[in-house]
């Protein structure tokens, strides 16, 4: 087969070998390295049809995976205005008032990124909004994306105008007259509303996909595991994937929501598999809890309001049926669980599941080839950190989650809910890590900014981006630079079953690479952000070149 890529004068950094290679260049055949060497030796391998790039002294490594994002659900959220940036209620007015203004008469505004800190003391609904919001159907997603504020035209377009009950931990709130104050919590509550509003066409969301994913790529990704399959999310990634135009490696998670059947979960399980070249259904996502910030978490003890709980899954022992049987079919579960409770429920259901009977494919019980995993574990205490390695689940983080949404004198919304106690358990990347876990790294993108060496960095540095002056957050949970780049590579495919054909620079293994202008190690951890991506390259094909190459 002929050499399609060859990379000359390269410092080849693999992660999972705790360093740089020996060898100076690379040639990719059919996909996959073909061979290491010396420039002189690979130069030899190529032929007039191939790609050969000239690094200049540029550092390669595999290539970046974000392990928990939304490319969809994220494509469709951030299209609307971007709240992120403001800290406060006159920055939000301001910036809601501006967007109004563009607006023709009764169109919808969308809005996403909302920073519950903003309200301070005062209670999160529309009300504090309603000098700009009067009249205009509004919904403006919190930045956890479980929770949205609807403005009162919104509310009464879908109408909405009282309580609700749902299969699962979902509200709309309401004050003590029973009517609405706009926030709404979980997708069951948020969709009532989101019905009422124009919905993209098919054409749009395909073009919206394309262009996120072309942007993630220029920042050095070369997969994620995609955490939720809603819609026509697959046959969106296949249209893309025939086209030529993914330039992403994605294995997705389909949702399984609480109240499911039996029916439901052959439906699952007949999914697995399904895919293309470059993206494939390999897991199911579920849910164990909602989040800290909107009280919608299951924590061991209520937070300072309460609230947090109960379970999503109204009965929780259906949840682990649910696992168990997942387990049995062969199928990796991904469960977000963020409260102490959540993830204690989590591990407890995996254990059952482990221990009760081998999975397709395993051969003695406690032994399966299945690899499960929780999502975000944001508080939990030591007994909980031990069993991750006991049973072998793996743990993804989001640390810029804690970077950006938290501070270090526990001053947010998060640690006051929580208390000291548990804001002091915050995102234990480091504990995990070093009880022997699998530690995977991701952004958890809409919900925070895709780009890796930002992910990468927030591991290290713990500090809000914005102001990198600030203390850390809970600093003795940092990883070091070689951890992090190994959770979002080597990790990722551990994660995925996959490590003998990806996250390492070898023979044989996916040539899915992506290169810096310097060594990621050796960049102080908050200047790695801005660390330049130089080329990204997927299957052997750059999706991302610089112009300096």
């Amino acid at each position: 087969m002929r050499t399609s890529l060859v990379l000359l004068s390269a410092r080849l950094l693999d992660p999972a070998s705790g360093g740089f290679l020996p060898q100076t260049a690379l040639a990719v055949v059919d996909g996959r390295i073909a061979a290491l060497g010396d420039d002189r030796t690979v130069r030899e391998l190529t032929d007039p049809t191939t790609t050969v790039i000239d690094l200049k002294g540029a550092v390669v490594t595999p290539g970046l995976v974000d392990g928990h994002l939304h490319p969809v659900t994220g494509a469709e959220l951030t299209h609307g205005l971007d709240l992120s940036a403001c800290t406060d209620l006159a920055g939000v007015r301001a910036a809601l008032a501006a967007e109004a203004a563009r607006l023709a008469p009764g169109a919808w505004l969308h809005a996403w990124g909302l920073d519950p800190n903003v309200f301070g003391d005062r209670p999160v609904e529309s009300a504090a909004l309603a000098s700009v919001l009067d009249g205009v159907p509004a919904l403006l997603q919190l930045f956890d994306a479980h929770s949205m504020l609807a403005s009162p035209r919104a509310l009464e377009l879908a109408g909405v105008d009282g309580p609700r009950s749902f299969d699962q931990a979902a509200e709309v709130v309401c004050d003590a007259e029973g009517r609405p104050t706009g926030l709404l919590l979980e997708d069951a509550a948020c969709e009532l509303v989101e019905r009422a509003a124009p919905r993209p066409t098919r054409a749009e969301r395909r073009d919206r996909l394309a262009v996120a994913l072309r942007a993630m790529a220029a920042t050095g990704l070369t997969g994620g595991h995609a955490m939720d399959a809603n819609g026509d999310s697959l046959d969106l990634y296949a249209d893309l994937d025939e086209a030529g135009e993914l330039p992403l490696r994605l294995r997705v998670a389909p949702w399984c929501q609480p109240g499911v059947d039996a029916d439901g979960l052959r439906a699952l399980i007949a999914q697995q598999d399904r895919g293309g070249r470059l993206w494939r259904v390999d897991g199911v996502k579920l849910f164990m809890d909602g989040t800290i910030d909107n009280g919608t978490a299951w924590l061991e003890r209520p937070d300072c309001h309460g609230e947090s709980t109960h379970a999503f899954w109204p009965d929780p022992a259906h949840y682990t049926h649910v696992v168990g049987e997942l387990h049995r079919a062969g199928v990796p579960t991904a469960t977000h669980a963020i409260g102490d409770a959540a993830v204690r429920h989590a591990l407890d259901s995996i254990e059952k599941a482990t221990t009760s009977g081998p999975a397709n494919g395993g051969t003695t019980p406690g032994t399966s080839p299945v690899r499960h995993r929780i999502e975000h574990i944001e508080t939990v205490p030591d007994a909980v950190v031990r069993r991750f390695a006991e049973l072998g689940v793996v743990a993804s983080m989001q640390p810029t989650h804690c970077c950006d949404f938290t501070r270090a004198d526990h001053t947010d919304n998060w640690s006051r809910r929580l208390g000291e106690e548990r804001a002091d358990r915050a995102w234990r990347c480091r504990d995990l890590w070093d009880a022997g876990a699998t530690v995977v790294l991701g952004s958890d993108w809409p919900i925070a900014p895709y780009p890796p060496l930002g992910v990468m960095a927030g591991a290290r540095h713990r500090r809000p981006t914005r102001d990198l002056s600030q203390a850390p957050h809970n600093p003795g949970q940092a990883l070091t630079a070689l951890e992090s780049l190994l959770a979002m590579t080597a990790n990722a495919a551990r994660a995925a079953g996959e490590e003998q054909l990806a996250g390492r620079i070898a023979v044989g293994h996916r040539a899915d690479l992506t290169v810096f202008a310097a060594d990621p190690l050796t960049t102080p951890a908050t200047e790695l952000a801005d660390l330049p991506v130089l080329l990204t390259v997927l299957d052997g094909r750059p999706t991302h070149r610089s112009a300096s190459l």
